[in-house]
């Protein structure tokens, strides 16, 4: 691959609803322009872009992945990314990376959620799109119901360019409307002929619609419309290449990937009307400044992807938004205040890769082993001119799941297998859950789980197994107890001695713990008086009720005795630690669950079915609002219901809800709950189990 122009490059990115066939689509592109010499299927798991092992096994993209073609004298990078909801975090790495998207639509199955999503994603970096209407060809495959839904999400910038003769079975070209012929397709080549009579109407209205679309972009053509003028076929181009820029013409084509039908047409049409990286113009900073895309400038690029290589090691992929990198050079991460040396910068194509001299402004390239550089950070190449790129946003996971090591070699492994994972998982968390003392995966949903499970085994050799994670109750007191407890063990030659007097009492909700010390005339020796602290401290880790951490009480040291040979400070770490076991029973003892606050945005249609489901889980509603066609609903809900929340609400609102949670406060556990809590860890501890 040698440098290119700028004003030569086309970086987009294929997003869709999941099962569209964006994965085809570039794989058709690929062949129909030499990139590939085979064309692969997604079924047969020959795709090029599909390579992932776990991506074959499931016949679904799951990661973005790269590939590359010339045409029509444009250099067209393709990012095809997953369309599941669970590995949106790759669609907003794809499209920051890109200077427009392709849409891909299934003509059987018109706008469907994941189409309003990654539409979203789009808009708000505002990039150009198009849409190509794909798999013409299947049952029940309908344009017009497509195209109507549509303009109905997306609005009158929805602009045919291309028409399809046929459908389904009969489906077999389409109609340029914009210089009015057909092309047919024969033994898989187009044949340019005349539009069918019978389509000649449908054919005038709609160019009448793109005309009118265009010309929303040019003034001087909005005023020659409307005066009745006719508008010539470059006209029409250049203002849809200006309208398609600008975001107010959203040009619409139709195909079948699948049978190779309209893959040349869009891709010339990308080659003509997506912008170009010098077109794309500049990117500004975190501190308002402007990046030119020049070739001759400062290097500046950001990092939008890292992935962990089996042959390679980390791979680090980065979009060069100015200035032109070489080889074995060295930059700055302007991010993490770090120095990087950077080998071979890599082209792709699929996971076949290619050493490049070098890249400039527009070139979405690789580089191996980066020590310190993460997802969304900026790298320069002169430490004295550091400017930061604005941070991807990702959304938060919020499916849980608990793992633990299937074997002792998982767990000596599992560590850095983990902390290799989250660096090139945005939308995954790791942590240690105190109380249950378990390593909570929180994800993006079930298949975002599954996917990190095999990955964790396959990639990084650790293998693990999920469960449902243990509520981390805490325990607590309501009333006060004063406890007298003397530790005395003789067991020849020294003893063992301690003796306090410790009054307990409850704080207020969040407090924590507090110790109080009021001995005087020493009769607890100063000395000894740390070690009866951190035996409440150490017994409280475990609790009493239910092997739950204790929270929220003080305990003062009053009174005591000592003895002066057989005292020491374990004596009183043990007699304190007695004390707080015998207060508990005493002391009005309760459990605490934790009380999550949740926003749950849905549809206005799904509100009644989604606040039904909240009062079941036991929650309380805060409050409401509403606007733009969708509800935002505020309630603090027990974390024991929400466990598998991501799940039912994607199933409850067909995939079109979302929530965050962050925790509340901890509040008392009915008692029939804490009753069932309490006899399940009796059982545990008589087995001889701990949490």
């Amino acid at each position: 691959m040698t440098p290119t122009s700028p004003d030569r490059i086309r970086n987009v990115a294929l997003i869709s609803h999941g099962g569209a066939g964006k994965t085809s689509l570039a794989e058709a592109m690929l062949f129909d322009a030499g990139a590939v010499q085979r064309l692969g299927s997604v079924d047969a798991g020959t795709s090029t872009l599909d390579y992932d092992p776990d991506e074959q096994k499931r016949h679904q993209s799951i990661n973005l992945a790269i590939g590359t073609l010339e045409a029509d004298g444009a250099r067209i990078t393709i990012i095809d990314t997953p369309g599941y909801a669970d590995f949106q975090a790759d669609v907003i790495e794809a499209l920051a990376a890109a200077d427009a998207a392709i849409v891909v639509v299934d003509a059987s199955a018109g706008v469907e959620v994941g189409t309003q999503e990654v539409w979203k994603l789009a808009e708000e970096r505002s990039l150009p799109r198009f849409i190509f209407v794909n798999k013409m060809d299947r049952e029940n495959a309908s344009y017009d119901a497509t195209l109507d839904a549509l303009k109905g999400a997306f609005g009158p910038k929805i602009a045919p360019v291309y028409l399809p003769i046929g459908s389904a079975e009969s489906f077999r070209g389409y109609i340029d409307v914009i210089e009015q012929h057909a092309n047919i397709y024969e033994d898989g080549k187009p044949k340019e002929v005349p539009i069918p009579d019978e389509m000649r109407g449908a054919e005038e209205s709609r160019r009448e619609a793109l005309v009118e679309a265009a010309a929303e972009a040019s003034d001087e053509l909005m005023t020659r419309y409307l005066d009745g003028e006719e508008l010539n076929d470059a006209e029409i181009e250049a203002a849809l290449h200006k309208g398609t820029r600008e975001g107010s013409v959203v040009p619409v084509f139709v195909g079948s990937a699948l049978k190779n039908i309209g893959v040349r047409e869009l891709t010339a049409m990308i080659a003509r009307h997506v912008p170009s990286a010098a077109e794309a113009g500049a990117r500004t900073t975190t501190d308002d400044k402007r990046i030119e895309p020049d070739p001759s400038g400062p290097f500046v690029g950001q990092v939008f992807k890292t992935t962990a290589d089996p042959f390679v090691g980390r791979l680090t992929y980065f979009r060069v938004i100015s200035g032109t990198l070489h080889s074995q050079a060295h930059l700055w991460n302007a991010s993490r205040k770090e120095e990087e040396r950077i080998g071979n910068i890599l082209g792709l194509q699929g996971k076949e890769q290619v050493n490049l001299p070098q890249a400039g402004p527009g070139d979405v390239v690789a580089v191996a082993k980066l020590t310190s550089t993460q997802i969304g950070d900026t790298l320069v190449g002169d430490r004295s001119q550091a400017v930061g790129l604005p941070p991807f946003q990702f959304a938060e996971p919020s499916l849980q799941v608990s793992i633990e090591p299937e074997s002792k070699a998982d767990l000596d492994k599992l560590g850095q297998a983990l902390q290799r994972m989250l660096e090139e998982e945005p939308s995954a968390r790791i942590h240690r859950e105190e109380g249950t003392g378990e390593t909570i995966l929180t994800a993006m949903g079930d298949a975002h789980v599954d996917v990190l499970v095999d990955r964790l085994k396959r990639k990084f050799g650790a293998s693990v197994k999920t469960g449902s994670p243990r509520v981390p109750y805490r325990e607590t007191i309501r009333k006060p107890a004063k406890i007298d407890n003397r530790f005395k063990r003789q067991t020849g030659g020294h003893g063992q001695f301690g003796h306090v007097v410790i009054e307990f009492e409850p704080l207020p909700s969040g407090t924590g713990f507090e110790f109080g010390n009021k001995i005087v005339g020493g009769v607890v020796p100063r000395q000894y008086i740390p070690a009866v602290e951190k035996g409440l401290r150490e017994a409280m880790i475990e609790g009493v009720l239910a092997g739950y951490p204790v929270v929220d009480m003080k305990a003062t040291l009053v009174d005591g005795s000592y003895h002066t040979v057989d005292s020491s400070e374990m004596a009183f770490k043990v007699a304190a630690s007695q004390a707080l076991k015998r207060a508990f029973p005493e002391a009005d003892p309760t459990l605490l669950e934790p009380i999550l606050e949740v926003e749950v945005v849905v549809p206005d249609a799904y509100m009644g079915d989604v606040m039904g489901q909240i009062t079941s889980k036991r929650g309380h509603v805060l409050g409401m609002d509403s606007g733009g066609g969708m509800q935002r609903l505020k309630a603090q809900v027990p974390q024991a219901e929400m466990f598998h929340y991501a799940t039912e609400l994607r199933s409850i609102t067909q995939g079109r809800g979302r929530f965050s949670w962050k925790l509340d406060h901890y509040a008392e556990v009915p008692h029939t709950i804490s009753e069932k809590v309490i006899a399940e860890h009796e059982v545990k501890v008589a087995a001889g189990e701990k949490h």
